[in-house]
């Protein structure tokens, strides 16, 4: 993965859902004292002490096609009619409530039966970084059934899309960085990758200083309560996915009473320091693939699969012989192995992976591993790239205190390796991507403790490559006693209830629906 953007694959994690979602359409310390009305202090950021967030009222208006920083280019269409959106104003810094504000973009669709209605139900798909005004229409059909009693609402977070977004490089910028070796082999390729990653931070600097310092998560989670608010909600209904299960645990740990009716999917684990994630998630798309080949060595076309060993032999010739493409780019080695890792978010997709390693392997062209690179780098046909990587850095950055040098990364190399030789050392030199950073970070690890809450429905897959499964659990255990109903899906692909699984849908429609908490243990295969 190329030094222009976070290689870490926690970036992986923040751009599966717009992968998703593209092919969908195609075929912790506190940044200071609460504001009055918001949480009180604590050792991760705020704990609610019963005060409740006010905001006026939102005013909806037809929605606009999503613009460039959103992803316009992956669509470029209005949402249609059943789709209003409105602009939510918060405090730029919760420490100076009566300051400056920002503006952050929402979107919802009315539930049907008014009579029955629960009240809104607010996504976020992940990232950090990921558009829920572009993301939310997109994957509406898979919550269809919700939206029978709720009103369907996701938002872009601080510093995505719409919501004063961060910006870093520009787009023909950004490609020619694209082309430098994000996993260096010699010193010179090592010195050309790290001032790579500088004139990154440098431009994320220069043309964000303002926002920097406030996109992080904790802040994020006080604009969902003042978005409850103003939406008129007693309590937070809330279906957060991937990064969106970090962002429900801290809110449910700031506002605990606050909480309603609350989904965690695909789970980030709240113990793990970025080596201790980037590790995991090495794992993590390692037994993906390893899923992956033995599922293609099962099937009809058993005899034009890859092995691993070849996969392997693929990346070492990329590394110094690009591959071309139709497109007139060269695919490098850093874009084959975001490529491949694309294709392991949904076991939908896993046909795509074998086509496009077999052009690579068989004809010497790199078309279809690039494309997958695009969906999961938020790239565009057009060239325009949304903001989806540069926002996931800062994030994750304001997020974390922890800065590595090269000789951290190069002291953990054997051990990323190890994890996996088709993944391993994009997400050791990923550790580097807060490295000179102009913002410290909040947090070691993050705090859910989230005492007095309503229950909280948390589910891990068992082959998700981007949240590993043992993150759920730990998530249920941060939580705290009487919080948390674990349910474990038995399955492939980011995520659970958009699987199509009928138990889990129908155990999630059940809550959500009914308010009917399932046993703990509850296991859908």
């Amino acid at each position: 993965m190329s030094s222009s953007r976070p290689r870490a694959t926690t970036a992986l994690l923040g751009a599966g859902i717009a992968l998703v979602t593209a092919l969908a359409a195609s075929g912790c310390g506190d940044s200071g004292p609460p504001a009055a009305g918001d949480a009180k202090s604590s050792k991760s950021g705020a704990k609610d002490g019963g005060a409740t967030a006010s905001a006026a009222p939102l005013r909806w208006t037809p929605c606009p096609p999503p613009s460039a920083a959103q992803g316009a280019s992956l669509d470029g269409k209005a949402p249609g009619k059943d789709w209003e959106c409105a602009k939510l104003p918060v405090p730029l810094d919760y420490a100076k409530p009566g300051g400056e504000t920002i503006e952050l973009a929402v979107i919802r669709a009315k539930a049907r039966d008014k009579g029955k209605r629960l009240g809104s139900l607010v996504f976020n798909f992940g990232g950090p970084g990921g558009s829920g005004v572009a993301t939310l229409p997109g994957l509406a059909p898979s919550y269809d059934k919700l939206r029978d009693r709720y009103d369907l609402v996701s938002f872009d977070p601080r510093g995505v899309g719409d919501s004063a977004a961060v910006r870093c490089l520009g787009d023909k910028e950004t490609d020619a960085a694209n082309q430098i070796d994000g996993t260096p082999d010699d010193a010179e390729e090592e010195r050309a990758a790290l001032a790579s990653n500088k004139a990154y931070v440098d431009a994320c600097a220069k043309n964000s200083a303002k926002v920097l310092p406030y996109v992080d998560t904790i802040s994020a989670a006080r604009d969902m309560d003042r978005l409850r608010a103003a939406l008129g909600d007693a309590k937070l209904n809330y279906f957060g996915i991937s990064y969106g299960t970090e962002l429900g645990g801290v809110y449910a740990h700031l506002f605990p009473k606050n909480v309603g009716r609350a989904v965690l999917d695909a789970v980030v684990d709240p113990t793990q320091d970025p080596v201790e994630g980037n590790l995991g998630q090495t794992k993590g798309f390692q037994l993906a693939l390893s899923d992956y080949l033995k599922d293609c060595a099962a099937s009809a076309q058993a005899a034009a699969c890859p092995t691993q060993d070849s996969i392997v032999s693929l990346l070492k010739k990329l590394d110094g012989q690009p591959l071309p493409t139709r497109q007139g780019r060269k695919l490098t080695q850093d874009e084959a192995v975001s490529g491949i890792a694309s294709a392991l978010y949904s076991k939908d997709t896993w046909k795509y992976l074998t086509q496009g390693l077999q052009e690579a392997m068989n004809k010497g062209t790199g078309n279809t591993l690039l494309v997958l690179y695009d969906l999961l780098s938020g790239r565009g046909p057009d060239g325009r790239y949304s903001n989806l990587q540069p926002a996931n850095r800062a994030i994750s950055c304001a997020d974390a205190q922890q800065r590595y040098t090269a000789a951290d990364v190069k002291g953990r190399l054997p051990e990323f390796r190890a994890a996996s030789p088709v993944f391993g050392e994009a997400a050791a030199w990923s550790l580097l991507s807060c490295t000179g950073w102009p913002v410290e970070g909040k947090w070691k690890t993050i705090d859910v403790s989230a005492e007095g809450s309503a229950p909280i429905v948390v589910i891990g897959n068992t082959g998700d490559p981007a949240t590993p499964y043992a993150g759920a659990h730990r998530m249920a255990e941060g939580l705290g006693k009487g919080v948390a109903a674990e349910v474990t899906y038995k399955g492939e692909g980011h995520g659970a209830y958009n699987s199509g699984n009928a138990c889990m849908v129908r155990t999630v429609n059940d809550y959500l629906l009914e308010g009917k908490v399932p046993a703990g243990g509850t296991t859908c295969s």
